[in-house]
């Protein structure tokens, strides 16, 4: 993506299933749990832009001693930063003091962080700011060990508003407005009522205080504890908890927006928001890590057993497509497969935009994250030119056999165009100054084109503000002086926000939507954009069930062929020769590469839960207000 996104959260939560001294002999390593949490977060490390946290809990502390040890950090390397100093304290044993370590009562004692179960997080803050107070995970602390709870998470919740309202109503009094505060509280809320039923019951059987703290531990309901609590969150989420005593779960949202995997053998149990990172750190097949159901959650109590319950009734899976085209890591088997095809679909549409010269047209891919799409589009490419020589062979009387041998020979002119220049950092704040050093953020190979006759065709997964075509790709590419520019994106064309994680929230700053507003401006539509806003403004009045997305008549009137030839005329700087063409995949193609994974909402306004038209309807509203800020 060369429009810079960042990312959304990642979690990863880490249960060890034997005692620290089997770690110790079969690893030779008692921070065995530490180790691979700091492989697992440093392998899901892309999700994470503004911090990381870490929280462990420790079993069978005794009172008065320490038994949660948190560390948070939002500057950079926020993984390093955490971890440095954990390692520090082990490397730091002398021999005379490595004894300790066979004893794991005092090594838990001794050393920090060296718990039974751990839950990491990487932030990057969609919503709120980077300040290390607001970074995960967050913790709801009692004298009760069982009350005591922390939480980290993949999430974005669209109602907000109204769950802080339900807490006030419960009578409490948040110290903050935040889908994380909200979250954590209602969790918690719910965590003491249950805690407050068992004592009542178990006071009744005649138990003291002590036996029933032990007993509440034991029979915690997450289900009765975790449905109530989502009963009206509105969004995606996958949540980690950590409750004080030692139980732990992983709970998902109905439509499985946000994606969640775990593996379990006798040693451990590990929850991580990619597949490929619990395969590479544990070195495990993919048959072995499964995915977290929509709307369970995964319970893993502290006696070791382990078990997914239902919290809430699935909805229609909408797992965001969005993880597959871009946030996701490729090495996993099935989106390694998922983005090659959507390279290869749209190989009809370049074929057709280049006239099927490939004699004069050289294929690249910007940035680094489009190589499988790319890789997909090739050997699409590659199938049509030997079908072209066949049919030239065919038509030629089918005799040239030397002829059609040399013709086969001749390969796609397949290409490394752009080079990004990672020592430059566009830290000038002057605005001609600064984009002239974005436009040299990228070299090019020179020799490659001949001018004035050769098309580049360079494919990007995704096209969202379009800001750094016009200020960096195009005018790169230019230097090389080819006849034709054509940016293709694996991605469809992003139109509407997204509320469930990614930092996709402002309609102004998607350059289809400003195709759409410069089209209509164009055909002289007088008063077209108002009425939508009065739209809007009458729709998101009504009950959010009955909220239907106001946005999409924004685009009804003109075809995606239109909208991508105004998306070129904008992006194209003034400065450069070269002809400039913008392709999009199709949607249907996009349901045909991700069949699974079907959460489209950012291209076709078709939101997985009623939050999200309330979301699109508020976004344009504050476009046609001037206000610069998120929808939700």
């Amino acid at each position: 993506m060369s429009d810079v996104i960042h990312h959304e959260c990642g979690i990863a939560l880490i249960r060890l299933l034997k005692p620290f001294d089997y770690y110790k002999q079969k690893y030779g390593d008692i921070h065995y749990g530490l180790t691979k949490m700091y492989l697992l977060m440093e392998k899901q490390h892309n999700r994470g832009q503004d911090g990381a946290g870490l929280a462990t809990v420790k079993f069978d502390m005794e009172p008065g001693q320490k038994y949660i040890d948190r560390s948070r950090d939002t500057k950079a390397q926020a993984i390093k930063n955490i971890f440095d100093p954990i390692f520090e304290q082990f490397n730091n044993i002398s021999e005379r003091e490595s004894g300790i370590l066979k004893n794991e009562k005092i090594a838990k004692e001794k050393f920090d962080f060296l718990g039974e179960v751990l839950l990491g997080h990487l932030r990057y803050a969609t919503h709120g700011s980077d300040k290390e107070g607001l970074a995960h995970p967050r913790i709801r602390a009692s004298n009760w060990m069982t009350r005591t709870l922390l939480v980290a998470g993949n999430f974005n919740l669209t109602n907000v508003d109204e769950l802080f309202q339900t807490l006030i109503e419960l009578g409490q009094i948040p110290r903050e407005v935040s889908d994380t505060m909200t979250v954590l509280e209602k969790i918690g809320h719910f965590l003491d009522a249950e805690n407050q039923r068992l004592f009542k019951y178990y006071k009744t059987q005649g138990h003291d205080n002590k036996t029933i703290t032990n007993l509440i531990a034991e029979n915690l309901d997450y289900k009765k504890i975790l449905s109530n609590s989502a009963e009206d969150f509105d969004g995606g989420y996958v949540m980690g908890g950590l409750i004080g005593h030692g139980d732990a779960f992983v709970m998902r949202d109905p439509a499985g927006i946000r994606p969640a995997y775990y593996y379990k053998d006798d040693e451990i149990v590990v929850v991580a928001s990619e597949r490929p990172a619990i395969q590479t750190t544990f070195n495990v097949h993919r048959s072995k890590v499964h995915e977290i159901k929509p709307g369970h959650a995964l319970i893993i109590k502290k006696d070791g057993s382990v078990g997914e319950i239902m919290c809430h009734e699935p909805a229609e899976k909408k797992s965001c497509s969005f993880e597959r085209i871009y946030f996701s890591r490729g090495g996993d088997a099935e989106i390694y497969q998922e983005r090659k095809k959507l390279g290869h679909l749209l190989m009809p549409k370049i074929l057709k935009e280049i006239n099927y010269d490939f004699e004069n047209t050289v294929f690249s891919y910007i940035p680094n994250t489009a190589e499988l799409a790319f890789i997909g589009l090739t050997e699409g490419i590659q199938k049509a030119l030997i079908e072209q020589q066949f049919e030239n062979f065919i038509s030629a009387g089918g005799t040239d056999i030397e002829g059609l041998k040399n013709n086969l020979l001749k390969l796609p002119r397949i290409e490394k165009i752009a080079h990004k220049d990672v020592k430059l950092r566009t830290f000038i704040t002057g605005d001609a100054s600064r984009n002239d050093m974005v436009s040299h953020v990228y070299d090019v190979s020179y020799g490659l084109i001949q001018n004035s006759i050769d098309t580049i065709v360079a494919l990007d997964d995704s096209i969202v503000r379009g800001t750094t075509l016009q200020n960096s790709i195009l005018t790169m590419l230019d230097r090389l002086q080819p006849k034709k520019i054509v940016i293709v994106s694996s991605a469809p064309q992003i139109r509407y926000p997204d509320c469930y994680g990614i930092d996709m929230s402002k309609m102004g700053s998607f350059i289809a939507f400003q195709a759409a507003v410069a089209l209509i401006k164009e055909r002289k539509m007088d008063g077209f954009l108002e009425k939508i806003y009065k739209d809007c403004l009458l729709e998101n009045q009504k009950p959010k069930d009955e909220i239907q997305n106001i946005v999409k008549a924004v685009y009804e009137p003109f075809s995606t062929a239109e909208i991508s030839e105004m998306i070129a005329e904008i992006v194209k700087p003034k400065n450069i020769f070269s002809d400039v063409k913008i392709i999009y995949q199709e949607v249907d193609d996009l349901h045909i590469a991700c069949p699974n994974h079907t959460g489209d909402w950012y291209f076709t306004g078709n939101y997985p839960t009623k939050g999200g038209n309330k979301v699109a309807n508020t976004a344009f509203i504050n476009y046609m207000e001037g206000k610069n800020i998120r929808a939700y």
